[in-house]
């Protein structure tokens, strides 16, 4: 049976959250209904809105949710109403990419969670006074008190740490856990340096902390953070409006350059000065989520002498892998998310995104 519920919609490019009534349709078979309690804001959730990401509008955005299974569709066997789950992207389970264990590389990816706002079948789950929404953003669009969920990106867990903390392991905490423990793999004495320290980037510190790597250092241009960087695993810090050449002086601190260095602000110019930093053979890990069509200059001279440049979406995540872990470690108190999140009611997510935007708060979670 149809639900109305309460969302936040964007109108249009550049537009601001207005929350309004909209109507959920019914469950296809695999689909299931949550009651969001908590969702995490991203700065992806900012770049559709801001209109530098394509996707249909008006819509509901959304992509950290954590709730509380409602109904379940007739082909769903995973969860059962009553069920505890995080929400993350979604993938088709099928291609080739899905079944070796990197669903973040789905063939249905862009479509199916960043650019599409649909079903597969074209049909958004989400309407207002008759017309489609864009919707199903990720598989959920989670801005909502109720949202319509495709099953891949449902993800099961028993805890009974509060939602509010959970639902940024769905984007922005796997992402930058993910960059350093399935990407970089650090190796014992190696060098990594993290280029923004934003929810991605701690993430990342966090990560790195819980390996081998000794020299961890946190790049960043708001002295609070790098603060947190600190007391959250980085070993050094750089403060990059107060230094003249961030790459000459992640190469004194590490006697030659970084084993590897992680971008997660999206700005290409910085992702021109993470390549300059690493050594020989040095990898460097792009998450960032610029514009499309950016581009970035890199000297091919530089790199010639084994230097990687890597692209990662979403942590390269086997989400009910990762994200079990991840909740197993906060539990265990070894990974404290609880220091990056700023919570706020849905009705003003205009305020927190204002305050992301102006870096005062790192992660905003919207409870609900």
């Amino acid at each position: 049976m149809s639900l109305i519920t309460e969302a936040a919609v964007v109108e249009s490019a550049g537009g601001r959250f207005v929350i309004q009534p909209v109507l959920l349709d019914d469950l296809q078979p695999h689909e299931v209904l949550v009651d969001i309690k908590a969702a995490g804001l991203c700065h992806t959730d900012l770049s559709v809105a801001g209109g530098g990401l394509p996707f249909p509008l008006p819509g509901v955005l959304g992509h950290e949710g954590a709730g509380v299974v409602s109904a379940v569709g007739s082909a769903i066997s995973r969860v059962a109403p009553g069920d505890t789950v995080i929400l993350s992207f979604t993938s088709c389970g099928r291609c080739g990419n899905c079944r070796d264990g990197h669903p973040a590389y789905c063939d249905t990816w862009l479509p199916a969670n960043l650019i599409g706002g649909a079903r597969i079948d074209g049909s958004s789950p989400i309407s207002r006074d008759g017309k489609a929404l864009g919707g199903r953003f990720f598989g959920q669009s989670s801005f909502a008190r109720q949202a319509v969920v495709d099953e891949r990106s449902v993800v099961k867990v028993e805890t009974t740490l509060p939602l509010e903390l959970l639902s940024p392991l769905a984007c922005g905490v796997q992402t930058g856990a993910g960059a350093v423990w399935n990407a970089i793999r650090p190796r014992p004495g190696s060098s990594l340096a993290v280029f923004g320290a934003g929810a991605v980037g701690l993430s990342a510190i966090m990560a790195a902390a819980l390996s081998p790597a000794v020299t961890i250092i946190a790049v960043d241009m708001v002295p609070a953070r790098l603060e947190l960087a600190r007391e959250l695993g980085a070993t050094h810090t750089i403060h990059a409006s107060a230094v003249q050449d961030v790459p000459a002086e992640i190469r004194q601190i590490t006697g030659g350059g970084a084993d590897a260095a992680i971008e997660a602000t999206g700005n290409t110019k910085v992702l021109e000065q993470a390549v300059f930093s690493t050594a020989a053979r040095g990898q460097v890990v792009a998450v960032g989520a610029p514009a499309f069509g950016t581009t970035a200059a890199v000297d091919v001279n530089f790199i010639m002498p084994g230097r990687r440049v890597q692209g990662i979406t979403l942590g390269d995540s086997e989400t009910e892998t990762l994200i079990p872990a991840i909740v197993a470690l906060m539990e265990a108190g070894r990974f404290p998310v609880e220091k990056l999140i700023s919570t706020y009611k849905l009705e003003d997510v205009n305020l927190a995104a204002d305050d992301m935007k102006a870096g005062s708060a790192i992660k905003p979670v919207l409870v609900l």
